[in-house]
Parts: C-alpha cells; sequence; structure tokens
C-alpha cells in the first residue's frame, strides 16, 4: 500500500519541506514570508493526525505508512528549527537537543528491532505529547509577530520550544529506561 491516500498525505509532509524554507527566500516583505510559512507548516503538520486518522477509517494502514509517518514529522521539524535557528528564532542548543534526540532514538529503535524487542521502544504518550508541543511551539516562531494586538508569538514560541525541548529530553529518559534491560541482557 505505497501509494493510499493517507500515505500520500504523509508524503506531503516531507515536501513541504523545501517549500517551507524557500519562501523565506523570496522577494517578498518579511511579515509576509512569516505568515506564509506558519500557514504552510500548520497545514501540512495537521496532515500528521488526518493521515492517521484517514488510515484507519479507510483501511489503508500499511508497515511502509508506519514507517514513514514517523519520519516524515522528524523531517518537518528538524528542517524547520534549522531555518529559525538561521533566522535567530531559536537557540542552536534547543535544535541540537531536538535533532540530537531524534536521531538517538530513531538509532535505538532500529537496533531494538534488529534484535527482535522493538515493543520495549514503541511510541508512548510522553513521545506524542512532545510531538505535540514541537508543532505548536515552531508556528509561533516562524509567524514571530503580534496577533490579536497583545499575543507575541516569538515570546511565546521561545518558552513553547523550550517546553518541547524539556519533554524531548524527557521522552529520550523514557525509551532508554524501557531499552537498558534488553540492553543489559545482550552485554552479558
Amino acid at each position: 500500500m505505497f501509494w493510499t491516500i493517507p500515505t500520500i498525505m504523509t508524503w506531503t509532509r516531507i515536501v513541504a519541506i523545501p517549500l517551507i524554507i524557500g519562501v523565506f527566500y523570496l522577494p517578498i516583505a518579511p511579515e509576509m514570508a512569516n505568515l506564509v510559512a506558519t500557514v504552510m507548516f500548520v497545514v501540512f503538520a495537521a496532515t500528521d493526525w488526518l493521515d492517521g486518522f484517514l488510515a484507519r477509517r479507510l483501511n489503508q494502514t500499511s508497515a511502509f505508512g508506519a514507517f514513514l509517518d514517523p519520519v516524515a514529522d522528524k523531517f518537518l521539524v528538524c528542517a524547520s528549527l534549522l531555518v529559525l535557528v538561521h533566522l535567530n528564532r531559536a537557540d542552536v542548543f534547543v535544535a541540537l537537543i531536538i535533532i540530537g534526540r531524534e536521531i538517538a532514538i530513531s538509532a535505538l529503535r532500529e537496533w531494538m528491532a534488529q534484535i527482535g524487542a522493538s515493543r520495549s521502544v514503541a511510541v508512548h504518550m510522553i513521545g506524542k505529547l512532545k510531538t505535540v508541543m514541537q508543532m505548536v511551539a515552531i508556528p509561533f516562531l516562524l509567524y514571530d509577530g503580534v496577533v490579536f494586538g497583545q499575543i507575541h508569538t516569538g515570546r511565546w514560541g521561545f518558552w513553547l520550544i523550550w517546553i518541547a525541548a524539556v519533554l524531548t529530553v524527557w521522552s529520550m529518559v523514557y525509551y532508554l529506561q524501557k531499552a537498558i534491560p534488553e540492553i543489559r541482557a545482550r552485554a552479558k
């Protein structure tokens, strides 16, 4: 089931990356670039929920879709973070925490799958909460303006992305703790 509606929606998150980045290189006002990039990110991030819903609803779940979905999320988040660091809207330390965790946990999951222990690092609610917080913080930082005459999204985004970084570390510790018994068993 390589070309199902849910899988195509997942692919759009990957295709969105150069589009979101490219907006900042267009000869348009910075405020307009911020708005367009924010809207695009929100629309494409929403496909994360929608593709899973449709896969279950249309009975179009697949192993490939289950693999591609978190990869697309990670690509979208990591690319957006790099743009935000480049624009001086996110701290490089936050980006390193989030990107480093994604690489580490992806490697851990791959290794655990190879040894037949992938259940011990299956997706948990803390990992989902981490993703949601990242997907909320990033649009605030992309927009970097004032909404409703009072809410400065850059300030809110600053705190939200740091909360996301804390949740990122927490989720990494959680997954590592789940994997340690298997790691110890294999080390003997």
